[in-house]
């Protein structure tokens, strides 16, 4: 599609702050700080009590849903579509999804394993669903890395 349409490389470049801005309203929602080119300042008077580990279950749950659906599709359009990682470097986002990474991903699993659950099936879904997003941002990590850097030595 987007060797017959090229102005979807625009679109795409266009779209990217927004992709980006799904990682940081989980860091907002999660009470935790984005760092460097993503960092917004907080607003005055605002206490951030919200935590993984403190916040209602219903909200853990659809965090790590949204994690998990956000994190499948990138991974998958970069694996179907490879030739986008430089529209995706333009916009630093090996380093961004790194950051939310070691920001995001051990304080949502840190909340998911020390929860106390009335069903033992909710705690297996979060765990498999965190597990799961976790295992996709290094996927798509790795896509990044293997088109932008590496391939351009081997070539």
């Amino acid at each position: 599609i987007f060797t017959q349409q090229p102005s979807y490389f625009n679109d795409l470049d266009e779209t990217l702050p927004t992709v980006l801005q799904v990682f940081n309203n989980i860091l907002h929602k999660c009470g935790l700080q984005c760092e460097g080119a993503s960092a917004e300042p907080q607003k005055l008077g605002e206490k951030v009590n919200v935590t993984p580990g403190n916040m209602p279950l219903q909200e853990l749950k659809d965090i790590v849903l949204y994690l998990c659906d956000t994190c499948t599709t990138l991974w998958a359009f970069l694996d179907v579509f490879p030739l986008a990682c430089q529209t995706f470097q333009k916009h630093d986002f090996c380093y961004r999804l790194a950051s939310f990474y070691e920001l995001a991903i051990p304080e949502l699993e840190s909340a998911i394993k020390k929860r106390r659950y009335e069903e033992n099936s909710v705690f297996a879904d979060l765990w498999r669903r965190i597990s799961h997003s976790r295992k996709k941002m290094i996927e798509a990590f790795h896509i990044l890395i293997n088109r932008v850097c590496l391939q351009p030595i081997l070539e």
